[in-house]
């Protein structure tokens, strides 16, 4: 009520909408109205000026963002998971699958349904649990987080892609999770406590025998330090993935842009609140050469507006030839 009586009657852009709302709310964590409730409005807003122009969401979307040469992103699906998705031995959160080599998203996406379905014949073989966990994932008790790669990777080769040229893995380490003390605490598989250093180590190693080409949140979000350590060492070979390190905020980006801190941002749009400021934080990675990953939340609903956002902004993409290093 209060949002709908400050804002009748006025005919507003997309941004002056946006900038009037968080003025109402007027904190800078939008803790007096809620970044969900704000978030509501903007979409809605936004869906609404795309019908009355007779304009498909994404095409709306790419004239907010003045873009319009539109892509199909990468899928990166969700096939394993562990940390605090799942009640598991699996430290690691999310191992994803991409299938990078294949011709088109339709190719990928049955791909990915494929590994999914492999994933789960292996599991079954073993004696292990098919039931999956928050994100989606299968969620079984594994040796250690390393056989979760591995699995994944056997999981690949069942479904006829080729490892390393076909389908390729992702992480979503949520090490934040595991920061404790200063360091890196694997409490699930009883694996040796871990410093920074020794995180890219780990990454170093496993980079080395596995396709690995993206790691989301490798280190946490209060370890800036340690971020800049692992830009440095690996920034050129992987995509590096910030998600509760910059939580789709310019103001935090900004930061990181100018201190090296990965080379890709997690885009949530209810983690900023209003559909202007991720638009924003999309752009300013955009102009740094950073990658972009429009991502949806866990539990939400079957609202469709994040694939319109990611193909209006042509998200997804990375410097050409990437995967060739």
């Amino acid at each position: 009520g209060e949002i709908a009586g400050a804002l009748t009657g006025r005919s507003l852009t997309q941004r002056q909408l946006d900038e009037a709302l968080i003025a109402l709310d007027g904190t800078p964590t939008k803790s007096r109205l809620g970044a969900n409730a704000l978030l509501g409005v903007s979409m809605a807003a936004l869906r609404a000026e795309a019908a009355s122009r007779h304009l498909p969401l994404y095409r709306h979307i790419g004239a907010e963002y003045r873009n319009d040469r539109f892509t199909l992103p990468v899928p990166m699906m969700n096939v394993l998971n562990g940390g605090a998705h799942a009640d598991s031995s699996v430290d690691f959160q999310e191992f994803m699958v991409m299938p990078v080599g294949v011709s088109s998203f339709a190719d990928a996406l049955r791909a990915g349904a494929e590994i999914f379905h492999a994933l789960r014949g292996i599991l079954k073989g073993r004696g292990q649990s098919t039931g999956v966990g928050d994100e989606g994932g299968f969620a079984p008790n594994l040796k250690s987080n390393r056989e979760a790669v591995e699995v994944v990777l056997e999981a690949i080769g069942k479904a006829g892609l080729k490892a390393g040229q076909e389908g390729f893995v992702a992480l979503d380490v949520a090490s934040s999770e595991l920061w404790a003390g200063g360091r890196y605490v694997f409490k699930k598989s009883g694996e040796p406590d871990r410093t920074s250093e020794q995180m890219v180590e780990l990454y170093q190693d496993w980079m080395r025998q596995y396709p690995i080409v993206s790691i989301e949140d490798g280190l946490a979000e209060g370890d800036w330090e340690g971020w800049k350590l692992l830009t440095s060492t690996l920034g050129a070979k992987v995509q590096l993935v910030g998600d509760n390190v910059f939580v789709t905020n310019p103001e935090i980006l900004r930061r990181g842009i100018a201190d090296k801190v990965g080379n890709a941002l997690l885009v949530k749009l209810n983690q900023i609140g209003t559909v202007t400021e991720t638009l924003d934080a999309v752009a300013m990675a955009r102009d740094a050469s950073y990658a972009t990953i429009i991502s949806h939340r866990s539990g939400e609903t079957e609202d469709s507006t994040i694939a319109d956002l990611a193909v209006g902004t042509s998200a997804g993409t990375w410097p050409p030839g990437f995967f060739s290093r």
